[in-house]
């Protein structure tokens, strides 16, 4: 393909995309092939010959559509959005033309030092204290920043390798006699702290980094406690492990519950533990939430996707530090094929040393893009409109009076369940719990096999639940209507059966 062809064909794509976001509430949201269907369609081997656009297109229409879930669509509600926009989307392109290796800020100036500058302008619109910011107020460097990582999961691995060394670091300041086997012998004693609702990359990044783990039961609010992780310290040390990593969520995964965050900042600074905060909502950008999320102030580290709920394609993950020089100590390593830069220091960050790949993409453009042709007032207006459609549905749901919402509904998550009594209404008689729970996981399936909406179950404190997660940028309340007319109408179905 040159770059005639490429004119021509990448009109045509851009052509394609747009009629995909026009007509995609007229497409069943979830993918009903059968595990192993696209080997069955494609050769099993590269062709020998190169082939036409025209027939990888055609391929891509009939071959790849059909095994795509729609994570754009209106009427898609699983799991958390990926709300994307056509601003991304064009800084996305603007960066596959430049397909840049950004490992330090020569291999392109304007990759670092923009980056530098939107995670500080993010910072700004989440009314975040100064530590957390790159560029002070007299426009010298601070000790915290923002970096971009590829997802939350890689952020918690980032933070506990941060962790785990500033951890090491300190032992011998406290016991001078400690040799260097002493330390290494500490490191499988290591235990870090997570509530039973923690995003799973927790667990993940502990296992990747080799440390313990204590899970600690959340209340029944669904949140991580102070009283709670203070106990669960106290009986570790009793064993002779060395407490050094907490996390704090706000808004988990399940159930969109916020931690105890002002309680656990206080333990960890008692404790001397890493305190991060993986905000599972991106609520923040808007005033009326910054409230819930007291505490975070008081934060090591925390993150939060641009790519769930704030208009940005995945993948773009932001997190920002108090204090980068943990981080930049512990993942460091220095080559003679990676030269310092001299100079003014405020713009020339090692970003390769913030994160666990050494290369990165642009994608600090897809910030730049979005914020800009949505404004602060476009972003806020995003996040209020879902709010009001999330509880639109909540009022809806119990108006019905067959559903009950098993969690508090601060963002767009609706967490709910068919209720005991709608599956039996004589009062007279109990219900078991494995039978609401038949009836709430029949429901779910009855929704996948219905596939005008597509949402997921889960399952908190031993009860099968539904989890209607609200924030499509193509969203409309005609697809909360529809998701409603769904849910009541698969409920009646199964109930008399």
């Amino acid at each position: 393909m040159d770059i005639d062809e490429f004119r021509k064909k990448g009109k045509e794509v851009v052509d394609d995309i747009c009629d995909y976001y026009a007509s995609l509430d007229q497409i069943p949201p979830m993918s009903q092939v059968e595990p192993g269907y696209l080997y069955k369609l494609i050769p099993h081997k590269a062709p020998t010959e190169p082939e036409t656009f025209d027939e990888v297109k055609r391929d891509f229409q009939t071959k790849i559509m059909p095994g795509i879930t729609h994570w754009q669509s209106g009427n898609f509600f699983a799991w958390f959005p990926s709300s994307g926009s056509f601003p991304s989307i064009i800084g996305d392109m603007y960066s596959n033309m430049l397909n840049i290796v950004g490992f330090n800020w020569i291999c392109s100036p304007a990759v670092t030092e923009l980056e530098t500058i939107m995670t500080d302008w993010l910072g700004k619109l989440l009314g975040l204290e100064k530590q957390f910011l790159s560029i002070q107020n007299d426009g010298s460097e601070g000790q915290g920043g923002g970096s971009i990582q590829g997802s939350a999961s890689e952020a918690i691995v980032v933070a506990m390798i941060a962790a785990r060394e500033k951890k090491l670091a300190e032992l011998p300041k406290a016991c001078p006699e400690l040799t260097q086997d002493d330390i290494d012998a500490i490191r499988p004693k290591l235990v870090a702290y997570y509530s039973d609702q923690t995003h799973s990359s927790g667990q993940k990044g502990a296992n990747i980094i080799g440390c313990k783990t204590h899970m600690i039961p959340s209340d029944d609010n669904f949140r991580l406690t102070s009283d709670a992780l203070h106990e669960a310290i106290a009986a570790d040390k009793q064993k002779g492990l060395v407490p050094f990593f907490v996390c704090g969520s706000f808004g988990t995964t399940n159930t969109a519950a916020i931690d105890d965050l002002p309680g656990i900042a206080e333990v960890a600074k008692k404790e001397r533990l890493w305190y991060h905060v993986d905000c599972g909502t991106t609520s923040m950008p808007h005033t009326l939430f910054r409230p819930l999320a007291a505490g975070i102030e008081f934060a090591d580290s925390f993150d939060f996707n641009t790519h769930k709920w704030m208009l940005i394609s995945f993948e773009c993950s932001v997190m920002w530090v108090s204090d980068s020089t943990h981080l930049v100590n512990a993942l460091s390593i220095e080559r003679e094929y990676l030269p310092r830069v001299k100079g003014d220091k405020s713009f020339v960050k090692d970003y390769r040393n913030w994160r666990l790949p050494l290369g990165r993409r642009f994608c600090a453009l897809k910030l730049w893009f979005m914020m800009r042709m949505y404004g602060v007032s476009g972003i806020q207006a995003n996040i209020r409109q879902h709010v009001k459609e999330a509880k639109w549905l909540e009022e809806q749901l119990l108006a019905d009076g067959r559903f009950e919402i098993m969690a508090p509904v601060h963002f767009g998550l609706v967490v709910f369940r068919i209720k005991p009594s709608a599956v039996n209404n004589n009062p007279a008689v109990s219900v078991k719990e494995c039978v609401v729970n038949k009836a709430n996981i029949d429901l779910v399936k009855a929704i996948h096999k219905d596939n005008r909406v597509f949402l997921v179950g889960t399952m908190i404190k031993g009860k099968n639940v539904l989890r209607a997660a609200i924030g499509s940028t193509l969203g409309t309340h005609r697809n909360t209507e529809l998701l409603l007319e769904v849910v009541q109408q698969l409920t009646t179905r199964i109930l008399e059966d």
